[in-house]
């Protein structure tokens, strides 16, 4: 046995919302984080909480301070709407700030902790960015930052959204950037806490792509990314058969695509600078093991 980092992993989709996913053949978004957190470190334990549930609590008999970090997933909400869901995430985000827990997560997960942070989220003038972010370019914090150790200072990255950061709060550093949105990753500092946040997404592989394409196809024709149904379903096709064989390049090649989508160690990178950087030395610090 290893070490044993305890993560919360916070699904914030509605129920609808995650239904609809599944029936579509997606893996819900916390079990995402949670495999893709395993299979870095087997002996990471999780427990999942789904905020935007009416009740839902950290797990009976634990507080957040029995968490060596907390992992935020993606969501299909907006983090500037007044509603219920939106701000219990939200004092959520400030509740583990509070308690002193590092925090990372994608897209959603950087939006939340800025605007609990102080920040300011809106919806993207280009609209959405969708399948792959396109030569996300590192700033020089972020070349230098602990997070993307190790990583090119260009990248590509799975992605799917269409609000944006456009203010960032006092102790926010923004690390990444690309044409779509200036604001790629972040690192928040609130109430001495430190937040890893990326807009883009390392728990999805191709397979996982595929499916949230499919989903939303009707969605995505309406914005112009696909001519007809037909079109979008030989796209999701294409995906789910690199996918089956990473080694065709022709389909690579069609997609456009290379290791930074392909290789798992490179794609997931940051999480793993996470787990090593922040949450490891916490669960230490504190006397855990």
């Amino acid at each position: 046995m290893g070490i044993s980092p305890r993560i919360l992993v916070v699904d914030g989709y509605v129920k609808a919302a995650r239904d609809e996913l599944e029936a579509g053949g997606a893996t819900a978004a916390g079990i995402q984080y949670v495999k893709m957190l395993q299979k870095i470190n087997p002996d990471i334990r999780c427990d999942i909480i789904y905020p935007s549930d009416p009740g839902t609590a950290v797990p009976a008999g634990k507080a957040l301070s029995d968490y060596d970090g907390v992992a935020w997933t993606g969501c299909s909400l907006t983090v500037f709407e007044d509603t219920p869901e939106v701000n219990t995430q939200l004092g959520f985000a400030r509740a583990c700030f509070e308690a002193g827990v590092p925090g990372f997560g994608s897209c959603w997960a950087a939006q939340i902790a800025v605007v609990a942070a102080g920040g300011i989220c809106r919806a993207n003038p280009h609209g959405r960015e969708m399948g792959f972010a396109r030569k996300v370019l590192l700033s020089d914090a972020g070349r230098s930052h602990p997070m993307y150790e190790g990583k090119a200072r260009v990248f590509d990255a799975y992605i799917s959204h269409v609000d944006e950061i456009t203010h960032i709060p006092p102790g926010t550093v923004v690390l990444a950037g690309n044409a779509f949105t200036p604001i790629q990753s972040v690192s928040v500092l609130y109430g001495g806490t430190p937040f890893w946040g990326l807009q883009y997404h390392p728990e999805y592989d191709l397979y996982e792509m595929a499916r949230l394409t499919w989903c939303r196809i009707d969605k995505l024709m309406a914005l112009g990314f696909f001519k007809d149904r037909q079109a979008g379903e030989k796209h999701v096709a294409l995906l789910e058969a690199l996918h089956a064989d990473p080694n065709r390049f022709d389909l690579s090649w069609r997609l456009g695509i290379d290791a930074d989508i392909l290789d798992e160690d490179v794609r997931r990178l940051e999480v793993r600078n996470w787990i090593s950087k922040l949450v490891i030395p916490t669960m230490l610090a504190r006397g855990r093991s």
